[in-house]
């Protein structure tokens, strides 16, 4: 199924690689920036992966600020992903949980590069969600998602 009017995938009306997952990006709609609106999976297995924060294997939060908190929680996503055999090209959703969006919105540009640098430049259909806090009381940010496994 197409988005609508037909118009789907990145500024050029295409989808963007990624393997089996296609990228939907209406074209009469905002340019996404660090996301995409849509994505389809071809048949596979989904994989949801638990809501994962700055943990580290000790079980403390890690990390003085958002940028380092983000980058723990993802690797720590993307391990778990790992674990159950889908890699970051995989991720069809995610969704962030930030106890201060102020203050990601303000890390955006940094954050991009934790993301381009640990998965590249294929985005999953993404949420950030502002949260009042986290079960771990010291966690900035929790990040979960769906992958799909080929």
């Amino acid at each position: 199924m197409a988005a609508q009017n037909g118009e789907r995938g990145a500024a050029a009306g295409e989808s963007e690689g990624g393997g089996e997952l296609e990228r939907i990006n209406p074209l009469h709609l905002a340019p996404p920036t660090g996301f995409s609106h849509a994505v389809r999976a071809a048949p596979g297995t989904m994989v949801f992966l638990a809501g994962q924060t700055a943990l580290d294997g000790s079980g403390r939060i890690v990390g003085d600020g958002i940028v380092e908190q983000f980058e723990r929680a993802l690797t720590n996503l993307l391990d778990v992903a790992a674990a159950s055999g889908a890699g970051p090209s995989d991720l069809a959703k995610l969704t962030v949980f930030a106890v201060d969006v102020a203050d990601y919105r303000r890390h955006a540009r940094d954050l991009g590069a934790v993301w381009k640098r640990l998965v590249g430049g294929a985005y999953p259909a993404m949420a950030v969600i502002g949260a009042t806090r986290l079960w771990d009381e010291t966690a900035l940010v929790e990040i979960e998602g769906i992958a799909v496994v080929r």
